[in-house]
This record gives C-alpha cells, structure tokens and sequence, in this order.
C-alpha cells in the first residue's frame, strides 16, 4: 500500500509535470484558499464526457506518462 507521503511526492511530481513548478504552487495555493471538494469537482469535469471520451483521455495521459 502506498504511503500518503508517497501520494504527495507522486501528486506534486505530476502537478509539477503538467502545470511547471509556478503553476503547481499556484493550483495547490488555490485549493488551500477555498472550500474545495476534489470528488465533486472531479465528477463535474467529466459530467459531459462519453465513456468513450474518458478512456481515449486516460489511454493518451497513460502513455504520456510511459515517455
């Protein structure tokens, strides 16, 4: 089972990735600052994506990760 260190190290690793190392800071500053429910925020993002959609997304963000 992974550690919630680990989760952390890993989450800032790929928030570093995707956004830079500015825009991690500025989106974890974001989440600290409000009320925010990720599970929720999470379910509306992909509210209007087809299954299809969502697989094809999580294929492609895969085998980014693998390069």
């Amino acid at each position: 089972m992974i550690t919630d260190t680990e989760i952390k190290q890993k989450g800032i690793h790929i928030l570093s990735q995707c956004l830079g190392d500015v825009g991690a800071e500025r989106f974890i500053a974001l989440i600290q600052r409000e009320r925010f429910d990720y599970t929720q925020w999470r379910q509306e993002l992909d509210e209007e994506l087809t299954i299809e959609e969502i697989s094809r997304n999580a294929m492609l963000l895969r085998q980014q990760n693998k390069d």
